[in-house]
């Protein structure tokens, strides 16, 4: 499973000229599912978001994650995170969940998302989203948890 964390001063998510979900300061993460990813993956992959230490201490150092932070957790499905790039001019989702499966672990991570960040917010799985954010930074990193093999 995967994770670009983005950490933001605000971010939103519309769909059909509706915003789904907002946050101010906090990260968006938008998350891709792989073939072979399970519930095990989607722990360790929120564990991982949560506490990466994004935010800056009193010295203005990386130190802090997101709850010590106390900003806001804005996720959004992304299955071309899950694509093969690394030949030709056109990507390969060969990789990538097929999509009930991705709707399900999505769907599941969000709700441990929201077991521990009550007020996480959400874009729509499968729809075609537009995603405003001011990237706070910049500051952007890849997280993955390999599927099992």
């Amino acid at each position: 499973m995967i994770a670009l964390i983005q950490r933001v001063s605000e971010a939103a998510v519309h769909v059909n000229g509706k915003v789904l979900g907002d946050i101010s300061t906090g990260l968006l993460a938008l998350v891709g599912v792989e073939k072979g990813d399970s519930e095990r993956q989607a722990d360790r992959l929120l564990q991982r978001v949560l506490a990466y230490r994004v935010f800056p201490d009193e010295e203005g150092r990386m130190n802090l994650d997101l709850g010590e932070a106390g900003g806001g957790l804005l996720l959004v499905p992304q299955f071309t995170l899950a694509a093969n790039t690394r030949k030709g001019n056109r990507a390969s989702f060969t990789s990538a969940a097929p999509p009930a499966e991705g709707e399900r672990l999505f769907d599941y991570f969000v709700q441990r998302a929201r077991e521990r960040l009550p007020e996480t917010r959400t874009g729509q799985f499968g729809a075609d989203m537009k995603v405003h954010l001011v990237n706070d930074g910049p500051v952007t990193f890849w997280l993955q948890v390999p599927p099992a093999t």
